[in-house]
């Protein structure tokens, strides 16, 4: 799948930064910035380099800016927004942005045509910076200004005096160390002239960090200049790394990792341009953790690598494409790191100790590994380190593990302390726990319920049948407990919370379908029907589930502001991409051909929104209401990862000889606008075919 813009989008700079790229390295680390190449975060840079795979994320080589000298013109390609200017103005001479395996980069410049392509190679801390002049009347000169940041991802750099001014240059590469501290810096750039002139750039703004409310300048350091000549048909390619790449040749870097690509959307099976381009995209969160490992990064362009995302998003990243072995080695790392019955909450930048602060990760964990073995029957892996690490966490559990999280008096589990927040719905502002949920939440219990079942499965497949049976016992107790305890039988729900006084909460939030989705339900079909028509007729929205009802009191239709702010609105109302996976599950367990149906055209509005923000993958949240602007990280991995999976699961893009006879296009489904008209017309039919009427 191609996206591409033309000078409509990209010679418009304030709707042009709306649009991002990235490439990443397998590593962590990555090459982003806007389809302008000009910078809008303090993440973006043009080599980002992962020190301690896949964290401790350094911005090296922040910008390269060209410069075409013809004909006694200079016209700089550049584009940098400072305080109060845009300056250069590069993207006037921007002819197009593409992205299809790789961003490119089409400029026109008198009768100059040059093309740029930007490639991050896997297994390196390495970015290709490429050229190829398609069309030039005479030799002309490019000039390339490296801009250098050298500063962790999270912060913003500012000039001072520390900063080692001095670059060396053979000839064929470049190298400097900006700091003590700091990572080395080479270019491979061969028959070049350079300049030394050390200089400072000052008051860069980032426009998504003003947007977030945080700090927003920046100062960035160039040593010189480097000049090439080039004339039609040249091309031209510069090797940015944290290792010297003397006698290597970018454009064969460039062939090999093509084709490592393209290996992968072949090895998807698939002709659905949503499913190969999420492929491509899934690629990018399979990383290395130390030197041998793999783990899943949550998104870019900040987060690492946490448990519970991991383990949502493992299914769809590894096993709907193919990628079994890495998956068994995902599974083995979180396996290895059990501590008092949990799997990490996150492995923290910097080779800090891993932080176990969650519920709900270390049942999913269960989940991942069901898909796993139902994916690879792969029994002696489920002998030798599953079930014994299912053992530990279920008899940790049972008798009580950190933030006081046991099995209660009636089997469900109960878990939470004051400022501590648990659940995925975990955003804390300070000491401000925004949505605490302390006691028993509903899709702790449904995880919990088939955590049991799923130990009952697999302790019969390694033939210990008496472990199978009491877990048999407990899942059945577990279940009627839960439809006891959860089930609003005035309001034909689940309630989101019962809390440690026994009080429960009716807010209505995705969080109960999963009692329909997961591999093993606890609701009766009338009960399952009920439930998918309130979260439908309350939270759903073209992009996915909200996290909160509009009738709630507390419901925040835009993510927006400082962090204060932000957080406050994270799960209050904001749209979550992954929520998506489960409630297409529902769908399809309810309504069997319809939801396929429905379903499919969820997916091709998502199918548009890889052509939106972080362009090619799916971002982590939209805002709760009309357009449903994309907010936070621009590639999310359980986002992704969801989609995929449902979608080999249901195998949704591809030909359905069976139709239910609903036009759903007619009820313009899932459009941005048509969501009104789809519970006012398409929603009404559905429930009369079922024979269900909603409260």
């Amino acid at each position: 799948m191609v996206t591409t813009y033309d000078t409509s989008v990209v010679h418009r700079f304030d709707s042009a930064i709306r649009h991002e790229w990235i490439e990443t390295n397998g590593l962590g680390g990555y090459a982003s910035s806007t389809i302008i190449n000009a910078h809008t975060r303090r993440y973006h840079g043009l080599l980002v380099a992962a020190t301690q795979p896949p964290v401790g994320r350094v911005v090296l080589l922040s910008k390269l800016d060209e410069t075409i000298h013809a004909q006694g013109q200079r016209h700089e390609l550049g584009c940098n927004r400072y305080r109060g200017a845009v300056y250069p103005e590069g993207y006037i001479y921007q002819q197009r942005f593409e992205k299809d395996l790789f961003p490119r980069f089409t400029y026109r410049i008198q009768n100059i045509l040059l093309q740029k392509t930007i490639v991050a190679v896997h297994g390196e801390n390495t970015t290709l910076i490429l050229y190829e002049v398609l069309d030039a009347p005479a030799t002309f000169t490019l000039e390339l200004l490296p801009l250098i940041a050298s500063r962790d991802f999270h912060n913003i750099g500012h000039a001072n005096g520390s900063i080692n001014p001095i670059g060396l240059y053979d000839g064929q590469v470049f190298r400097t160390r900006s700091y003590d501290d700091s990572p080395e810096l080479f270019m491979g750039i061969s028959h070049a002239w350079y300049e030394a002139r050390p200089d400072w750039y000052f008051h860069l703004e980032y426009n998504e960090e003003l947007r977030r409310g945080m700090h927003a300048e920046e100062d960035l350091f160039s040593p010189g200049r480097f000049y090439v000549n080039l004339s039609a048909g040249a091309k031209f390619g510069i090797i940015a790394s944290t290792e010297n790449p003397a006698g290597r040749d970018p454009w064969a870097l460039y062939e090999r990792e093509t084709l490592r690509r393209l290996e992968l959307i072949e090895q998807s099976r698939s002709a659905s341009p949503l499913v190969r381009s999420l492929t491509l995209a899934a690629d990018q969160f399979v990383v290395r953790r130390g030197s041998g490992e793999t783990t899943i990064l949550a998104g870019y362009p900040w987060f690492t690598d946490w448990g519970r995302d991991t383990m949502i998003a493992l299914p769809g990243l590894c096993l709907s494409t193919g990628r079994h072995a890495e998956a068994r080695r995902i599974l083995h790392l979180f396996a290895s790191h059990i501590s008092q019955g949990m799997i990490p909450n996150r492995f923290p930048d910097h080779g800090d100790q891993p932080e176990y602060n969650n519920i709900d990760g270390t049942l999913w964990f269960f989940i991942a590994a069901w898909r796993y073995y139902e994916a690879t029957q792969d029994q002696a892996f489920v002998r030798e380190v599953l079930l014994p690490a299912f053992r530990e966490i279920l008899d940790w559990h049972d008798k009580g593990t950190r933030f006081r999280i046991c099995t209660d008096t009636d089997g469900l589990l109960s878990g939470g302390t004051e400022g501590v927040q648990l659940t995925w719905m975990d955003a804390k502002a300070g000491n401000w726990v925004v949505t605490p949920r302390r006691g028993k939440a509903v899709e702790v219990n449904a995880l919990w319920y088939n955590a049991w079942e799923i130990f009952r499965e697999f302790a019969a497949l390694c033939g210990d049948e008496m472990a199978s049976q009491t877990a048999s016992d407990r899942a059945f107790a577990i279940r009627k407990a839960f439809v006891l305890g959860f089930w609003n039988e005035d309001k034909q729900y689940l309630y989101d919370l019962i809390d440690e006084q026994g009080v429960k909460d009716d807010a209505i939030r995705p969080n109960q379908i999963f009692a329909v989705s997961l591999p093993f339900p606890l609701l009766s079909p009338v009960q399952a029907a009920s439930v998918l028509h309130k979260v439908e007729e309350s939270l759903l929205t073209p992009v996915g589930l909200r996290s909160l009802s509009p009738d709630h009191a507390d419901y925040q239709p835009h993510y927006k502001g400082d962090r204060f702010a932000r957080d406050g609105a994270y799960h209050q109302g904001t749209v979550w991409g992954w929520l998506s996976g489960p409630y297409i599950d529902a769908l399809i367990k309810v309504r069997g051909p319809i939801g396929r149906e429905i379903a499919r055209e969820m997916l091709r509005n998502m199918e548009a929104h890889l052509h939106e923000s972080g362009i090619g993958s799916i971002s982590e949240i939209f805002d709760a209401e009309y357009p449903y602007e994309p907010k936070g990280c621009i590639a999310q991995a359980w986002s992704v990862g969801e989609l995929l999976r449902v979608c080999a699961a249901y195998k949704l893009m591809e030909p359905d000889k069976k139709s239910s006879g609903l036009n759903t296009t007619d009820h313009s489904i899932f459009t941005r606008r048509g969501m009104a008209s789809y519970f006012a017309t398409a929603m009404p039919e559905i429930h009369q075919r079922q024979g269900f009427i909603g409260n």
